[in-house]
């Protein structure tokens, strides 16, 4: 191999899923990444695709302790910062708001909000599965540019849909010049409609309803992936269980 087929150690990490690139830069600063058994501490190093990457045990406890949460996010929040007066969503992550029913056996601890994003968006007018995390290879998975994980959404609608534009929200629609991926789309009962999507373009069901003449007048996301939104209340979060995956 050559010195041009090289990439930034941190890129590689990422690329293999052992945690963001910004993680990455951490852990290497700390002297936590070995290739090839080669303790590396500078950051910008570059690395060959075939050449093995490993963390230390104090990386992968520093993983095994970062937090994800399922939060059934309510009417009236916003997913990320606040904006406009609207709270985000992370303010339900307090002991009083878990779900009683939660079985996973982690304690909760105020601490554990530090660094908790939201993967992924929901309009404020949506409810639904929001998934906050502190952990970098989840959020990667979720709204990383190779995502593969879809999404399932109930939406209620009012205005005549013809078997034409069903087809069209299915495949053949665009929005903001681009062409969208194909989806899943079909009637659940006689007002409202299933979505499953590979996407996540802002207020993209809306938009698309809107193009075929629909108006949404309500938005739940029930599934991310092979998480379900479930029993869990609005308003209301559990933690990801270990073994439960996306």
């Amino acid at each position: 191999m050559t010195d041009a087929e090289k990439i930034r150690l941190s890129k590689r990490m990422s690329e293999l899923g052992i945690c963001s690139r910004r993680e990455a830069d951490s852990y290497i600063e700390r002297g936590w990444v070995f290739v090839d058994g080669v303790k590396i501490s500078e950051l910008g190093t570059k690395v060959y695709p075939n050449q093995k990457i490993t963390l230390n045990k104090a990386a992968e406890t520093s993983q095994q302790s970062r937090v994800t949460i399922l939060i059934n996010k309510p009417v009236g929040f916003v997913s990320g910062q606040a904006e406009q007066g609207y709270k985000p969503a992370a303010v339900l992550f307090t002991a009083e708001n878990r779900w009683p029913e939660d079985k996973a056996s982690q304690q909760f601890h105020p601490m554990q909000a530090k660094g908790m994003a939201p993967a992924g968006r929901l309009d404020i007018d949506s409810t639904g599965l929001l998934v906050l995390t502190q952990d970098g290879r989840v959020a990667k998975q979720l709204i990383g540019e190779d995502s593969a994980v879809d999404k399932e959404y109930l939406v209620r609608v009012i205005g005549h849909l013809t078997e034409q534009n069903l087809a069209l929200l299915n495949h053949g629609l665009s929005l903001d010049d681009a062409a969208l991926k194909p989806a899943q789309v079909n009637w659940q009962n006689k007002d409202q409609l299933r979505f499953v999507l590979m996407e996540g373009k802002k207020r993209q069901i809306r938009r698309m309803c809107e193009l075929v003449g629909l108006k949404v007048t309500g938005l739940k996301r029930t599934r991310i992936g092979r998480v379900l939104l479930g029993d869990l209340p609005p308003g209301q979060w559990r933690y990801l269980r270990p073994g439960e995956s996306f």
